[in-house]
């Protein structure tokens, strides 16, 4: 057994990614059931949407499970900036037939908050789990004034020292290889991103709180590599794309078992941070790092539009299509099954 396991009493060293947009309470509670800590992203929900789904959580699954919320602080408009942006956009729109100034506005992620935890407090989920550092001091207090165990991802390890001296009990090391947005909170300089397996036996050097390995690791052998170079556990989340519990639309099911998921980059075109996935034509022709791109969440506001109207007419020219560099271990197989597989070598001693 890990130091993981004992602290967040799961019987596998296995830590399922939370997916914003591609996924919901099932995937949670299928993985959660099979022994390993389902994630379940909450950053997008409204109140009364995270009510509902933790109210499957609840229902469906006695164990252990791991509720996951952003805690940024959102970018104020720029006017200038905004204007660029959709300078950049309006070939796009005119090409629909779309007029980009009456498109709808709005940052589509909110930060942890006092309304937030006032739902949390209803169910005291046992993990809760934060993107982009932890929230403030009173509200952290208040989350494990319940007991529950909190994690949270550091891309560096000054991020990591800072996520121990400021009250985590668990820290995910986030290689360059993983799908979806980077968890930086220190930088903006992607340059300090390092691949997970320089970047975890640096961190669990650096700390001592488990350490979880995420970026990358879609296989059992992909598990017990990280687990031999002391990682107490591992954060999955790529493979699980393709088990029916996954919401992943039909677009973005296609594209991952194409040839073209291996080629995977570093976008902000479509939330205004670091966020890896698959290339596609808006990544192409406006380049992945966009320098007029508004900062996150505003830029998902024009961009937005044009993804529905793309996916309306089956292309994913426009999607997030959310993926880590390894897509090799991502099979239409039952959350369960492909939980306990990738746990088949996970046998190197308590660290």
């Amino acid at each position: 057994m890990t130091r993981l396991q004992a602290l967040l009493g799961i019987a596998l060293p296995i830590v399922q990614a939370p997916m914003a947009g591609v996924q919901g309470s099932a995937l949670a509670i299928a993985v959660s059931n099979a022994g390993a800590l389902g994630s379940l992203p909450c950053a997008m929900l409204s109140g009364d949407g995270l009510r509902g789904e933790l109210q499957l959580m609840r229902s469906q699954t006695s164990l252990p499970y791991n509720v996951n919320f952003f805690c940024h602080t959102p970018a104020q408009p720029d006017l200038a900036r905004d204007a660029a942006w959709h300078a950049a956009l309006q070939p796009y729109y005119e090409a629909f037939g779309m007029d980009i100034n009456a498109q709808p506005a709005g940052p589509g992620r909110a930060p942890f908050s006092a309304a937030v935890a006032d739902v949390l407090e209803e169910f005291r989920p046992p993990v809760v789990s934060f993107h982009f550092g932890l929230p403030e001091a009173a509200l952290l207090a208040r989350v494990k004034s319940w007991g529950a165990k909190v994690i949270s991802t550091a891309t560096t390890v000054d991020e990591a020292r800072w996520l121990e001296a400021h009250g985590a009990d668990a820290i995910i090391a986030q290689g360059l290889e993983a799908g979806g947005h980077r968890g930086m909170f220190r930088t903006d300089d992607l340059s300090t991103q390092s691949g997970t397996f320089a970047l975890l036996p640096q961190v669990v050097h650096a700390v001592s709180l488990p350490v979880i390995a995420a970026g990358g690791i879609a296989d059992a052998a992909g598990v017990a590599a990280a687990l031999a170079l002391g990682a107490a556990g591992v954060q999955v989340g790529t493979a699980y794309l393709l088990c029916p519990e996954a919401t992943t639309s039909a677009i973005h099911r296609a594209a991952l078992q194409d040839e073209s998921a291996h080629h995977t980059a570093l976008t902000n075109l479509f939330s205004g941070r670091p966020a890896r996935g698959i290339v596609n034509r808006v990544m192409r022709e406006l380049g992945p790092i966009g320098t007029v791109v508004p900062g996150f969440p505003l830029a998902t506001a024009a961009i937005a539009p044009l993804r529905a109207h793309a996916e309306k007419i089956g292309s994913g020219d426009f999607s997030p299509l959310w993926a880590g560099q390894n897509v090799a271990g991502c099979r239409e197989v039952s959350a369960r099954e492909l939980t306990l597989g990738l746990a088949t070598m996970a046998t190197i001693p308590r660290r």
